[in-house]
């Protein structure tokens, strides 16, 4: 039995199948186990990507496997250069500083799989002459990632700008009342543009996978 067995199941096949390889999220899992699923995965496909992990749980796992990248703002583990950039630009925003371990999250995801990946950071809603001032930036992406917490409206207000499509991003920053961003995510699902679409609180990899597969569309 390998290592990993009594543990896991890396499914090396989920590129093929579903176009975006699997990743592993690291709450939850010893430095040993983050390791054993990396180096499992490496066999058939990089960039292999590693979620949510701690600066401790990065360094011990970069013992194990020295030439590991860790992004500590977006909290990834990378092993392996980005894919080739294919298609069009996805352009992350967030709408204030306190939300970019989420977009961060998301840019280096979606540059790493395969995306030309840009940033448009703290243009909320409080000084929306901030966005404005980017029209142009936005109309030429392919795809928009727009993350945000707080009353969470910067979406909606992307989407009534643009003919491309909005992922939603809430975020769990904000004060006592926003939940830890159900308030944002309250107010994306409910969004009053058309066609905006929500992943979950804080998932900025789940909305690169998505932009990714988008945009091979």
């Amino acid at each position: 039995m390998k290592p990993w067995e009594e543990y896991a199941r890396p499914d090396t096949e989920r590129e093929q199948r579903c176009g975006v390889s699997e990743a592993v999220f690291c709450p939850g899992k010893s430095s040993d186990q983050i390791a054993a699923i990396i180096q499992e995965l490496r066999k058939k496909t990089e960039p292999v990507l590693a979620t949510r992990a701690t600066l401790e749980q990065a360094r011990a796992v970069q013992q194990l496997v020295p030439d590991l990248v860790y992004h500590e703002q977006a909290r990834l583990l990378t092993l392996g250069a980005p894919k080739t950039p294919k298609g069009g630009a996805v352009l992350v925003l967030a709408a204030g500083t306190s939300d970019l371990a989420v977009a961060e999250e998301a840019a280096v995801t979606a540059q790493y799989l395969g995306n030309k990946t840009e940033r448009l950071y703290d243009v909320g809603v409080a000084g929306i002459h901030r966005l404005l001032a980017h029209r142009d930036r936005l109309n030429d992406a392919r795809v928009l990632i727009v993350v945000a917490g707080m009353d969470g409206v910067l979406p909606s207000v992307v989407g009534g700008l643009v003919e491309k499509p909005v992922i939603a991003v809430p975020t769990s920053v904000g004060y006592g009342v926003s939940f830890g961003g159900l308030a944002a995510l309250l107010t994306m699902l409910n969004s009053c543009a058309p066609g905006v679409a929500v992943v979950n609180i804080d998932n900025g990899f789940g909305a690169a996978v998505l932009a990714t597969k988008i945009n091979k569309l």
